[in-house]
């Protein structure tokens, strides 16, 4: 049994007992080829959950100090982590962004599913942000359809600044995929990469009932 077989096994049922996981849609998800799940992002936790709803497993990018830490907790979240998919990459510094494409772009090629936050951080209130276009580039790149996706709650279950999340109600909804090859050759393009973007977006918004707001979150966190 691999780790994440084993992770699942054991976590899964843990995670439904504690936030009674609803799951909507999830045979919008291709049974096999790349794929990129592009959802909001309202809290830690939507991390540690998407990879125990999906049927396949899901590859994504998160900070390097998840499997940095130090400790029992540390060592938890690095086997927890990697065990799941993720593929740590120090976002820091100028060529963060680039690095991650590049990630996103090489799982992708190898047929498997890559999963994406296209708002780029953590809601800093509950509303959905404009998305960032490396989303956009990643499915001209490399054809792979886009699967929207909400999580719906998990902002009550972990608030912004709390510890351990508290039970609750969380539930994921997959939308159907979505395809760009219309746009095929034209990932450099400034305006398609933001009409692209903001259609995923629109997708997400629709499923999550969240408030759009049209600017980076990144910017409303420093304001």
């Amino acid at each position: 049994m691999s780790r994440f077989a084993l992770i699942k096994a054991v976590l899964a049922p843990v995670m439904r007992l504690m936030f009674r996981t609803r799951v909507e849609g999830a045979e919008n998800i291709p049974g096999d080829g790349p794929v990129i799940l592009a959802g909001n992002h309202l809290t830690f936790i939507d991390s540690m959950i998407l990879p125990l709803v999906c049927h396949r497993q899901v590859f994504f990018i998160g900070k390097d100090e998840y499997v940095t830490g130090k400790g029992l907790k540390g060592k938890f979240m690095a086997w927890f982590f990697t065990g799941v998919g993720m593929i740590p990459v120090d976002r820091d510094g100028g060529r963060g962004g680039v690095a991650a494409l590049m990630t996103g772009r090489r799982v992708l090629e190898k047929g498997n599913v890559f999963g994406i936050y296209p708002e780029g951080t953590r809601s800093p209130d509950g509303r959905l942000y404009r998305g960032r276009t490396g989303i956009a580039r990643l499915t001209l790149m490399t054809g792979a359809p886009v699967v929207p996706f909400a999580m719906i709650g998990t902002d009550k279950l972990q608030p912004t600044g709390a510890g351990m999340p508290r039970f609750g109600k969380v539930t994921v909804r997959f939308g159907k995929p979505m395809e760009f090859s219309r746009y095929e050759g034209m990932d450099r393009d400034r305006y398609v990469l933001r009409a692209v973007t903001d259609s995923v977006m629109t997708e997400v918004m629709g499923l999550s009932g969240q408030e759009y707001v049209d600017m980076y979150a990144t910017k409303a966190k420093a304001a």
